[in-house]
């Protein structure tokens, strides 16, 4: 009986550490910022912007090609793009190419690549930038046909009170949102100019290196394993987004009734956990040393345009409906995401690094999918990937299994699905996670096949007896489901 609570706990303090670590580094710069350029999307941009490049209509060469584009240039996490995804589908956008975007962002975004590049090498960033282009375009062009009943549907009911329509999109909105993304990537690019510190000082706190081991025995770091722990930094923070939750559910809730006091209060906040979150902190003898980052500037500097644009550019009715659709998301995606995490760290405590030799050893069907399998249940954030990647490869993974595994890994997070779930149903979900799972392997299988030795000529027949045979499946498909509509208009 002990053993069994002993097991247990370990369980459940294994999803909690995760959770915390979670929240302490990744929500912060990544996530906020997603869910106001999300609801500046759904708020602000009319819907014939959209639908123009992305729309069901679209020419299909032009709007697939620009889903991937845009993603290309987001180094985000699959939890942070889906924010993004709901705001552009929410607007009007087609299935397939919303699918695509959200497919490749983090799949093959430029960092991803050059990391992956540089860490395991450029075969494999290159694998992993060709494959996920052409199966990301694949995957959209399978949704949008499966689902093209629904997708016509839901085209017709995207207009909404709370979303812009008509005419073009003014330049305020326009520059409004492209600052958003700019405090975005000036938070989470790796780039020297960002994460260098500039300055610091240190804040007399004898107690810090104590209050640092504490958190080091409750939420364990082990980068070999994937585990951040939890930092003074990350307490903090953890606090602040408490208090944005609290502030913000009694200031946005209501907020088409008009802004209160608690309104300012949850901005204040949120600004203030920004640049908090954009600091250096670390605990020293001395107390807390404070480092002023290039990451620090940049945001303080977006913050400050945001909040020009919006006193003088923004009419109260577009912050109101841009705060609504924030806060839409928000109340959507969180509580998913807060689960999905805090089930993936349980799960980890259950699963052992060294079983990949044994399973995915291989450029086998088997190993492959045990790599897609991996990327569900041990899913790290963006860029995390790779170190994690490379540990598997020294564990004894084929570099097959490796490519399913850094294909599959930013996609198919638990949270994620749960939270795409939520968006497009779980029936989509289900196709989307099945795509996904399917062609990952593949890839992996390719890629794995050229590792072994197999000429480029035979692959290319591979591949394309594959999406040759996938082809008459989904006109299979799509004659069988035409075929209930006929009878209905009969």
């Amino acid at each position: 009986m002990d053993g069994l609570l002993s097991w247990l706990a370990s369980l459940f303090f294994g999803g909690l550490g995760n959770l915390a670590a979670y929240l302490a580094a990744h929500v912060l710069l990544c996530l906020l910022p997603a869910f106001f350029i999300a609801g500046a999307m759904a708020a602000l941009i009319p819907k014939e912007t959209v639908t123009r490049f992305l729309g069901r209509r679209s020419n299909k060469l032009v709007s697939y090609p620009a889903a991937a584009a845009a993603g290309s240039l987001l180094a985000v996490c699959s939890c942070t793009i889906v924010p993004l995804f709901a705001g552009i589908h929410r607007k009007g956008a087609g299935l397939g190419p919303a699918i695509t975007f959200l497919f490749f962002a983090p799949a093959a975004n430029i960092l991803a690549l050059v990391y992956t590049g540089g860490i395991i090498g450029p075969d494999l960033a290159a694998a992993r930038f060709i494959l996920s282009l052409i199966f990301g375009i694949g995957i959209g062009l399978i949704m949008a046909l499966i689902f093209r009943a629904d997708d016509s549907a839901h085209d017709l009911a995207t207009d909404s009170p709370f979303t812009a329509q008509g005419g073009g999109m003014g330049r305020a909105p326009l520059v409004f949102l492209l600052v958003w993304i700019a405090l975005l990537l000036a938070g989470t690019l790796k780039l020297g100019v960002l994460t260098g510190t500039y300055a610091h000082f240190d804040l007399p706190f004898a107690d810090a290196p104590a209050w640092q081991g504490m958190l080091d025995r409750l939420v364990p770091y082990d980068a070999a394993k994937g585990e951040e722990g939890v930092s003074i930094q990350g307490a903090i923070l953890i606090a602040l987004l408490a208090a944005i939750g609290i502030s913000a559910w009694l200031g946005i809730e209501n907020i088409q009734d008009g802004a209160n006091t608690w309104t300012w209060a949850s901005l204040v906040v949120i600004a203030l956990t920004l640049l908090m979150a954009a600091l250096s902190v670390q605990a020293v003898p001395e107390g807390l040393r404070i480092g002023v980052t290039g990451k620090l500037l940049g945001v303080a500097v977006s913050l400050a345009a945001l909040f020009l644009i919006a006193w003088k550019h923004l009419s109260q009715d577009q912050l109101r409906d841009w705060l609504w659709e924030s806060w839409r998301f928000v109340k959507q995606i969180i509580p998913l995401l807060v689960l999905g995490v805090f089930l993936v760290g349980m799960i980890r405590v259950l699963i052992r690094p060294e079983w990949i030799e044994m399973v995915a050893g291989t450029n086998s069907l088997v190993g492959n999918l045990a790599g897609v399998t991996f990327g569900v249940f041990m899913y790290f954030p963006t860029l995390v990937e790779v170190p994690i990647a490379k540990m598997f490869l020294d564990l004894g993974m084929h570099r097959g299994p490796l490519l399913a595994y850094v294909m599959s890994d930013p996609e198919l997070s638990l949270q994620s699905i749960l939270i795409i779930s939520a968006i497009i149903g779980r029936k989509k979900t289900a196709t989307y996670v099945g795509l996904v799972a399917l062609f990952s392997a593949a890839a992996g299988l390719t890629y794995g096949a050229w590792v072994d030795g197999t000429a480029l000529f035979v692959l290319a027949l591979w591949l394309a007896g594959f999406l040759a045979a996938l082809a008459v499946l989904l006109f299979l498909v799509g004659r069988h489901t035409a075929a209930p509509s006929a009878l209905k208009g009969v």
